[in-house]
């Protein structure tokens, strides 16, 4: 780990205006990681933060902290997407907010041996809990139509079939192993971006994403925050792509009674259920030019956060 840049938690000072963490409030940070977030609460109120998070590097330094704050910091090992049982084996039966960094921390892109860069060479691996099939796993074993599929949908690559077919050609001869041999395979059938991105991001970005399961963790995050937080307590996520950000995009819009109704002449009770959260801002926030020169990763982050009325949660089919 010795090399690497330090965390720096995205949208910050946003986050904890939104969440405006007070005295003897119960706060959960789903996606702890560096514990920039948990930090931040636990200085701006005497409170108490439960940090999740599946990566054993994260949990190890969450348990430094339990042991700096003592009584008002709890670590638990595991996935966001089980926030409500987690916390509920645990006695808590309701949060005051909830804080979600969605995606891959710097820590995790830094380290080569995780293998989540194109940038460095490591092993192809991009697994989060450090368990289960591995990007190479992935690379080297899904047929050519499904990862052209994969690339395209997560990846949002126009090129996915070229790349996918380069593929399935390259692990013919030799099985993927290290993240330079995928990336190279990539560039040699993509173009150079105009922008500069470099031609493996699109699929590194798929491949970790399906590796992860990170869109069907992020909707079972949501609906558990929508089940764990108090009347009045506020969920903060922050997004780094379109895909993710479309999904809480989705859900609060939903939610909160601001998508598109059937007919405007229909009865509430008609339209569906109870708007379960209230908009703090009908547009995502973005960081300010400052925090992009000073971190440029978090360039394309959006903070969308909502407060939970008294409703009561929707079913898990949406309340239909």
């Amino acid at each position: 780990m010795s090399g690497t840049s330090p965390h720096i938690s995205v949208l910050l000072a946003e986050v904890i205006a939104a969440l405006t963490p007070r005295d003897g409030g119960v706060y959960a940070d789903g996606t702890f990681g560096a514990g920039g977030y948990s930090r931040a609460i636990l200085g701006h109120a005497r409170c108490a933060v439960w940090g999740i998070d599946r990566d054993p590097d994260a949990v190890t330094t969450g348990r430094n902290l339990e042991t700096a704050e003592a009584g008002r910091f709890h670590m638990i090992e595991g996935r966001f997407g089980d926030l409500d049982e987690l916390l509920r084996q645990r006695d808590v039966n309701q949060v005051d907010g909830i804080a979600l960094d969605i995606g891959v921390s710097s820590m995790q892109i830094d380290q080569a041996e995780r293998g989540f860069s194109f940038a460095k060479d490591g092993p192809l691996d991009m697994r989060m809990a450090q368990s289960g099939p591995t990007a190479a796993d992935v690379v080297n074993a899904t047929d050519e139509s499904d990862l052209a599929d994969i690339i395209y949908r997560y990846g949002e690559e126009r090129l996915s079939r070229r790349i996918a077919k380069a593929i399935v050609a390259a692990r013919k001869d030799k099985p993927f192993e290290r993240t330079s041999e995928l990336a190279a395979v990539i560039r040699k059938v993509v173009p150079k971006h105009a922008d500069g991105i470099d031609p493996a991001t699109r699929t590194f970005q798929a491949l970790r994403i399906i590796v992860n399961d990170e869109m069907g963790e992020l909707e079972r995050g949501l609906a558990a925050a929508e089940r764990m937080l108090a009347p009045g307590g506020v969920l903060a996520v922050v997004t780094f792509h379109s895909l993710e950000d479309r999904v809480v995009k989705s859900f609060l819009k939903t939610r909160s009674g601001e998508a598109a109704r059937p007919s405007r002449h229909l009865p509430q009770a008609a339209q569906g259920p109870e708007a379960t959260f209230t908009l703090l801002s009908r547009r995502a926030i973005r960081p300010g030019s400052e925090e992009v020169a000073r971190n440029p990763r978090s360039r394309s982050a959006k903070l969308r956060a909502a407060a939970r009325t008294e409703a009561p949660c929707w079913g898990r089919d949406g309340g239909r």
